[in-house]
């Protein structure tokens, strides 16, 4: 009798379970990077971005000219100039090497944040336009491609969702 009550109860919740599996969801997946680069609000927050990426690189590269320049300077010096004042220069190039490295780290963290704020409001502008396209079409669940193994291509909503963020973004 103990088995038979045992036995029930696991059909019980097999069955039960079962049930439960033929959920039905509207599942899609898009290619986030995909949409940003070609999307053309996405094209200008990356071109924005990559112009200050390119003119930070351009500070940087001078100035570590400039201080690469100081250093020949000094080498050339050394057999001229007394070994007090030889001292005095080493020590103001080593001043300002460690006042490039803070001005670098700075503008590193700088361009983080400023890229992290950009693509805050890039998503900020696109997200309700993918929600009311998925509200439309009655999507429940949205994925990233990069997490999708293999799929139906035509549950790949990528360009249709670039085609609505273009039409419906204000440039």
């Amino acid at each position: 009798m103990y088995i038979f009550k045992k036995l029930t109860l696991v059909i019980f919740f097999l069955i039960l379970s079962n049930n439960l599996s033929f959920a039905s969801q509207n599942v899609r997946f898009a290619d986030i990077d995909l949409i940003i680069q070609n999307s053309e609000i996405g094209k200008k927050t990356l071109s924005k971005i990559e112009k200050i990426n390119k003119s930070n690189i351009e500070k940087i590269t001078n100035f570590q000219k400039q201080l690469k320049d100081r250093e020949n300077e000094i080498k050339i010096k050394k057999n001229i100039i007394s070994e007090e004042e030889f001292k005095k220069e080493v020590e103001n190039l080593k001043n300002q090497l460690a006042e490039f490295n803070k001005k670098k780290d700075l503008m590193v963290k700088e361009f983080s944040d400023l890229k992290n704020d950009e693509l805050k409001a890039l998503f900020a502008k696109i997200n309700p336009i993918i929600q009311n396209y998925m509200k439309e079409n009655s999507i429940e669940i949205l994925m990233n491609s990069k997490n999708i193994f293999i799929g139906n291509i035509k549950a790949d909503l990528t360009q249709l969702l670039i085609n609505e963020i273009n039409s419906k973004v204000e440039n």
